[in-house]
């Protein structure tokens, strides 16, 4: 039922650019020079968003680049479910399972998506569209069973129905995207 793909250091990503380091280093100029680790979380941003997911190498990129040892990186990127620690597909769903989505049908939003995407919690679609993960409290429990979309759109109140609209918008949008 899942295509799960594990965190692996086995498939080699490339090293960050130039222009990558650069954008690092304005972000480290914020901060005294002792505290360049205060830049971390905009620097695996950084990579995120180049690359989709922040890998291990990437990881002990940053930490040299920062003067840091690669664990106090890692422990940033494993803190914060934001930081993809993997591969994932183009659309991130991320269902809240905290107890009030408990309590109002956040496992059985996630269990609903489980089905309709055919992978389990942490997999991604054989067609690479969609990553299906839990969160945990997302900061709307008055709107229950929520869940965000690439870590950034909020979508509230997902009865089934719903949840069907979205990941039928979701493929609509990128077979559009795939034929321009």
């Amino acid at each position: 039922m899942s295509s799960h793909h594990a965190p692996s250091d086995a498939a080699p990503v490339p090293p960050l650019a130039a222009s990558t380091l650069a954008r690092f280093d304005r972000e480290v100029a914020k901060y005294p020079k002792e505290q360049a680790l205060s830049a971390v979380m905009a620097c695996l941003a950084i990579v995120q968003q180049e690359h989709g997911w922040v890998s291990p190498a990437h990881e002990r990129e940053i930490a040299a680049h920062l003067g840091v040892a690669p664990m106090a990186v890692h422990e940033v990127t494993t803190f914060y479910n934001m930081y993809n620690q993997r591969p994932v597909g183009r659309f991130k769903l991320g269902v809240c399972t905290n107890l009030p989505c408990q309590l109002r049908g956040g496992a059985d939003a996630l269990h609903h998506l489980e089905r309709r995407l055919g992978v389990e919690m942490g997999g991604t679609t054989a067609d690479g569209l969609f990553t299906l993960q839990q969160n945990e409290c997302l900061g709307a429990c008055a709107d229950a069973p929520v869940m965000l979309v690439n870590d950034r759109n909020m979508c509230s109140f997902m009865s089934h129905d719903k949840l069907d609209q979205l990941i039928d918008a979701l493929t609509a949008e990128a077979g559009k995207t795939e034929a321009q």
